[in-house]
């Protein structure tokens, strides 16, 4: 047990598995007791058919929430034991019926009374004990659905990963990185244009003399994305430029650049936040929801790229 106070939660997987074990095991002493020849694994599979009826593989895997080759192998093992028979389907020759034999089902008689046994013995455990772990295990079934462990991991290692990302000002020395890390994506997926080109080779005179700002993400200290506010006519900038180094996806760099640039607007006395994308950039029209903008119909765009145009009310 020491080694689970070393690691903490994140062993819990490791931890149940334990339990698992340790009940699995005394419940195969359980079976002994009762002269019943059947293993603690085959439980679930056994009494989804102890009602007599047929049952296919697929049906029983989702009764009893395992996978089709778990079940698959089950049924196997207690076939050779002589506890279930198969039947081919009468309307579908490729899938076959499961059910009980006659043995199965004296099996399914004799249980009862240690069916009776079992469950007072664990009531009266779960009285011994502060937390009910089986309604903790209803908790956790249900939050594991909602949202799985994978995802919960990623989500954490996101928010860790954004802490070392900082969000500053453009400088001269950032410029090589503005350039190369907009070009990267937009050779990806489409072709540079002239208004790509004005911008990214003359950033203080296309976009900072004119009233507009450029944002740096570093990573670590190292430029991973930029994004740009660009000052239309009154209380109107257009988000553009925004780009994230295919090496540092995951971390919320382009939240945290959009959230900077949205700040910066609001300071400066905006009214509104234009873009222009490609609906073709799934992930970046999700951020785009995200920080709150919306599809309008705007001017014609100067990119051939741009099928796509949207807003935020500030």
């Amino acid at each position: 047990m020491n080694i689970y106070n070393k690691t903490g939660k994140m062993a819990l997987g490791s931890r149940l598995r334990r339990l698992s074990e340790l009940i699995t095991e005394q419940a195969g002493k359980v079976y002994r007791l009762y002269n019943i020849d059947m293993q603690p694994k085959w439980f679930p599979v056994f009494y989804s058919l102890s009602g007599g009826e047929e049952k296919s593989i697929t049906q029983i895997a989702v009764e009893i929430g395992h996978s089709h080759p778990s079940v698959s192998t089950i049924v196997k093992e207690m076939t050779k034991k002589g506890l279930i028979t198969e039947s081919p389907n009468k309307t579908d020759g490729r899938k076959n019926f499961v059910m009980l034999t006659r043995a199965g089902l004296e099996i399914n008689e004799q249980i009862q009374d240690q069916y009776t046994d079992v469950n007072a013995a664990i009531e009266k455990a779960l009285d011994e004990t502060e937390y009910n772990i089986w309604k903790a295990i209803e908790e956790w079934e249900f939050l594991l659905e909602q949202k799985d462990l994978l995802k919960r991991v990623q989500d954490e290692k996101k928010l860790r990963e954004s802490r070392d990302v900082k969000i500053v000002a453009y400088e001269p020395q950032y410029q090589e990185a503005f350039k190369s890390l907009n070009e990267e994506w937009i050779t990806q997926h489409f072709k540079m244009e002239e208004a790509d080109h004005k911008s990214l080779d003359h950033a203080q005179e296309y976009i900072l003399d004119k009233g507009g700002y450029i944002f740096i993400a570093l990573y670590k200290g190292e430029p991973v994305g930029a994004c740009a506010l660009l000052k239309m006519s009154g209380k109107v900038f257009e988000l553009a430029k925004m780009a994230v180094s295919p090496a540092a996806k995951g971390k919320g760099i382009g939240l945290l650049l959009g959230n900077a640039a949205i700040k910066k607007a609001r300071k400066k006395g905006a009214k509104k936040l234009y873009l222009e994308s490609n609906t073709k950039l799934k992930p970046a029209i999700s951020l785009y929801h995200k920080l709150g903008f919306k599809k309008v119909t705007g001017n014609p765009s100067p990119y051939e790229r741009c099928n796509i145009q949207m807003e935020l009310e500030l």
